[in-house]
């Protein structure tokens, strides 16, 4: 099983009704011993930044063709806990509704992060954003730049 370290970050300007973008970096060494990176980013019309942080992760892991143990670093304590405080699992089991606040937000896409995630062992971990790591300044950078770019798409579960 491949050992893949994956970068995630989110972007959105105006947030929480502007352009944004997602940036990922995906790292795993071969058995040679050789690095292989793969960088995606895509920018979206009007969107939050929390939608954006969900799709560079949910990315990276549909861009994973076989089972793999994941790490994915990421500065979005909103993923990060989602996992590690077992958000999700609660979310679940109470039927995507939050007692007392109501519904989960962003249902669709953490729907679709959980299909993608399926066949892999997954590991999540907090980094401070804007803190000199090199791979979330990338991703921040591949971000920023997508939701700046002309070549926007609309993001089509975005509900505000």
């Amino acid at each position: 099983m491949h050992e893949v370290d994956m970068y995630t970050d989110g972007a959105a300007r105006g947030n929480p009704d502007g352009p944004g973008g997602y940036g990922t970096i995906i790292k795993f060494t071969d058995a040679k011993g050789v690095v292989h990176e793969r960088q995606f980013s895509k920018g979206y019309i009007r969107t939050t930044n929390n939608r954006m942080e969900l799709m560079a992760c949910i990315i990276g892991f549909e861009a994973l063709t076989k089972p793999c143990k994941v790490k994915v670093y990421s500065d979005s304590k909103y993923l990060t806990d989602a996992f590690n405080k077992s958000w999700v699992a609660s979310w679940i089991k109470n039927n995507w509704v939050r007692p007392k606040v109501g519904p989960v937000k962003n249902t669709d896409l953490w729907k679709r992060l959980l299909k993608a995630m399926e066949k892999h062992q997954t590991e999540y971990i907090w980094i401070k954003g804007h803190a000199g790591h090199p791979e979330n300044e990338l991703c921040d950078k591949l971000a920023t730049s997508a939701a700046l770019s002309g070549n926007l798409e609309n993001d089509e579960g975005l509900e505000l």
